[in-house]
C-alpha cells in the first residue's frame, strides 16, 4: 500500500511539469512525421520500422525524465522522511517504475495513432508491441534511477542528453550500424539499445527471426544489471544523504 500511494505520488510529480511531458512526445512525433515527408529510399525509414526507433528514442527522455525526479527527491526533505518508513529499496525502485508506465502507454498510444494516420497497417501485432515496450521501458527507467542516484539534479541533465545520443546512434534507427564499419558495428553490438529496438520491431512486424537470441541476453544482462546497481545505490545514497 504504501509503495502504490509513492507511486501516486510520483505520477503527481511528474505531470506538474507539463512542458517536459510535452516535449517529450511531441520532438518524437515530430521526427516520425517529418522524416515521412522526406521519402528517403532506406528500409530504416519505412514505417513499421522507424516507428520502433521512434519508440525507443521517445524511451531515452523517460531517463531524462525519472533521473531528474530522483535526483530531485534526493536532495528535497523527502527521502529523509521516507528514510524512516519500512519501506525497502525495491520498494521505491517499484515506486518509481510503477509511476511512469502510464506516461509510456499514452507515448506509445500517440505514436502509432501518427503512424496509423501515416500509412501503418493495422494489426493486433501493435498491442504486442506496446506491451514489448512496456518491458523494454524498464530498462531506461532503471538507467534514469542509477544516474539520479549517483548525481545532482543539475548534471542529470547531461548524462541524461548522453544517453539520448546514444540511442539515437547506436540502436540503428537512422542508418545501419554496418554501414559505419566494423568497430562502430561492434560498439552497437555491445551496447542494450540495438537489442531493444530489434525486440520492438520483431514483435510489431510478426517477424521473430529478427529477434536474436544475443539480443535477448543482451538485453535481459543490461537490465538485470542496471536494476541491481540502482537498487544497492539508492540504498546507499539514501543511507549517506539523510547523515
Amino acid at each position: 500500500m504504501r509503495m502504490l500511494n509513492f507511486a501516486k505520488r510520483n505520477f503527481k510529480e511528474l505531470i506538474r511539469d507539463p512542458l517536459s511531458l510535452i516535449f517529450e512526445i511531441v520532438l518524437p512525433l515530430f521526427l516520425l512525421f517529418i522524416f515521412q515527408q522526406f521519402k528517403i529510399p532506406s528500409d530504416n525509414y519505412k514505417l513499421e520500422n522507424f516507428t520502433p526507433a521512434i519508440i525507443v528514442f521517445g524511451l531515452s527522455f523517460i531517463t531524462l525524465f525519472s533521473s531528474t525526479l530522483i535526483a530531485k527527491d534526493r536532495t528535497s526533505s523527502l527521502l529523509i522522511r521516507l528514510a524512516t518508513s519500512p519501506m525497502k529499496s525495491s520498494d521505491y525502485i517499484i515506486g518509481y517504475t510503477v509511476s511512469l508506465i502510464p506516461i509510456i502507454i499514452i507515448q506509445n498510444i500517440l505514436f502509432f495513432a501518427v503512424s496509423l494516420i501515416l500509412g501503418l497497417k493495422f494489426s493486433i501485432n501493435i498491442m504486442c508491441a506496446v506491451i514489448a515496450s512496456v518491458v523494454v521501458s524498464i530498462l531506461f527507467i532503471a538507467l534514469g534511477i542509477l544516474i539520479g542516484s549517483l548525481v545532482s539534479e543539475r548534471a542529470t541533465g547531461g548524462l541524461g542528453s548522453i544517453v539520448v545520443q546514444l540511442v539515437c546512434f547506436t540502436s540503428g534507427m537512422y542508418f545501419p550500424k554496418e554501414a559505419v564499419g566494423k568497430t562502430f558495428s561492434a560498439i552497437c553490438k555491445a551496447l542494450p539499445f540495438e537489442s531493444c529496438l530489434n525486440i520492438i520491431k520483431g514483435v510489431l512486424n510478426n517477424n521473430f527471426e529478427n529477434i536474436s537470441v544475443l539480443n535477448i541476453i543482451i538485453f535481459s544482462s543490461y537490465t538485470i544489471i542496471v536494476l541491481v546497481l540502482s537498487v544497492i545505490i539508492f540504498k546507499k545514497r539514501m543511507i549517506s544523504d539523510n547523515k
